[in-house]
C-alpha cells in the first residue's frame, strides 16, 4: 500500500555468487541489527527487533534474484511488518477523515472556519507524520537497498 518500495536492477554478478556475498550477514543500521536469511527461494532481511523497546516501524525486506542469461535481474521489495502495520494505518485514515470531513463541511455545511481548521489539523498531522516516517521507515528501506547495491558492487 503506501508503504511498500520495491526497485528493480540489473547486476552482471552471477546468482549463487550474489547469494553467497548476502547469506549470513549481518546489516548494523541506526543500532538495530538486520539479518539476511535464505527463504523460499527469496533473500529476506529481516530486524532483529526483541530488544528494542522503543515504538520503531521497522520493514522486512525481500530481494527476489532471478539468472538471466549473463545478466542477474534482482528486484528489491521492502515491506512494513505486519506487527508495525496498525500505528501508520490509523494516522492515515484519521488524515484522510479528517480531510474529506473539512470538504463536505465547506461544500455543504458551508462552516468555512472550522472547514478550513479541520483541514489545517488533517495537514499538519499528516506532514509530521510523514517526516517522521522519512527519518525512520523510509531510512531504514534505503540503507538496507543501499547496503544490497553495494554488495553487488553496483555503487562506488
Amino acid at each position: 500500500m503506501f508503504f511498500t518500495r520495491t526497485q528493480k536492477f540489473e547486476s552482471p554478478i552471477a546468482k549463487d555468487d550474489f547469494k553467497n556475498r548476502l547469506i549470513g550477514n549481518h546489516v548494523k543500521i541506526h543500532d538495530l541489527d538486520f539479518e539476511v536469511y535464505e527463504q523460499e527461494q527469496k533473500l529476506t532481511i529481516a530486524p532483529h527487533a526483541e530488544q528494542v523497546t522503543d515504538i520503531k516501524t521497522l520493514p522486512i525486506t525481500n530481494v527476489d534474484i532471478r539468472q538471466d542469461g549473463n545478466t542477474t535481474h534482482v528486484v528489491i521489495t521492502s515491506k512494513i511488518r505486519m506487527l508495525d502495520y496498525g500505528g501508520p494505518l490509523l494516522v492515515v485514515l484519521f488524515c484522510i477523515f479528517l480531510f474529506a470531513a473539512s470538504i463536505i463541511l465547506y461544500f455543504v455545511g458551508r462552516e468555512f472556519t472550522i472547514a478550513s481548521t479541520m483541514l489545517a489539523i488533517s495537514t499538519l498531522v499528516f506532514t509530521v507524520f510523514w517526516v517522521r516516517m522519512e527519518m525512520g521507515y523510509f531510512d531504514y528501506v534505503r540503507k538496507i537497498r543501499q547496503y544490497v547495491k553495494t554488495r553487488l558492487e553496483l555503487v562506488p
